[in-house]
């Protein structure tokens, strides 16, 4: 090995891995938002081949972990972060694979709420892709993902209150249970982001 190689900067696969893991979140959302304006098979196919395309970085990514001594970053902090945004991803599947088995058709409550996620999931991929070079801006993205999250937990008891005032007869009581259910994912699929960003926040701190 020469010298300009020895003194090149090593690469950081652990961080890569969550980049990876944001983007793909990212793209599966982008997809779920899709999906909530046109029920295609086309964009829930999407959402399903992004939670597996996460899945399987996230196997990496333990894989690599476990392998590993030293890591540049807490072990502990790489595998809460990695298990959070990969939470993220498989409520975005369980939303859609719910929605197709009871199907519930979109309405604007599950639009709102899916839009907040999906920009909610931009402020992570941007933190991720700060994190090492710029942590004061990865903390800000972050900061601003835990805000979104805070608005799909309003309008998801905004949507809760409208479900409930509505009819009470067994159609009624059977579409109020099933769109709970929905709305009730995404409302998890919230707080897993913004434990995601409570973890960058820990990294943050620890390193500077």
């Amino acid at each position: 090995m020469g010298l300009k190689e020895f003194l090149k900067p090593k690469r950081d696969k652990f961080l890569e891995l969550l980049i990876q893991q944001a983007e793909i979140t990212l793209r599966g959302m982008v997809a779920l938002e899709a999906y909530m304006k046109k029920t295609t098979e086309e964009q829930a196919a999407a959402v399903v081949q992004a939670e597996k395309d996460a899945d399987e970085v996230r196997r990496i990514l333990i894989d690599d972990l476990n392998r590993t001594f030293v890591t540049p970053i807490d072990r502990e902090d790489i595998f809460a972060l990695s298990r959070a945004i990969d939470d993220v991803m498989d409520y975005a599947y369980s939303t859609v694979e719910e929605m197709e088995i009871l199907e519930v058709e979109p309405n604007d409550f599950l639009r709102r709420m899916v839009s907040l996620l999906h920009d909610a999931a931009n402020e992570i991929h941007l933190a991720m892709l700060r994190l090492k070079e710029n942590p004061g801006v990865a903390v800000e993205h972050a900061t601003r993902a835990k805000a979104l999250e805070n608005r799909v937990e309003r309008v998801y008891r905004e949507a809760l209150a409208a479900l409930f005032s509505g009819p009470e007869d067994i159609p009624g009581v059977m579409r109020v249970l099933k769109l709970r259910e929905i709305y009730r994912h995404l409302s998890n699929c919230a707080d897993r982001g913004d434990e995601a960003a409570n973890v960058i926040h820990d990294i943050v701190v620890k390193m500077t």
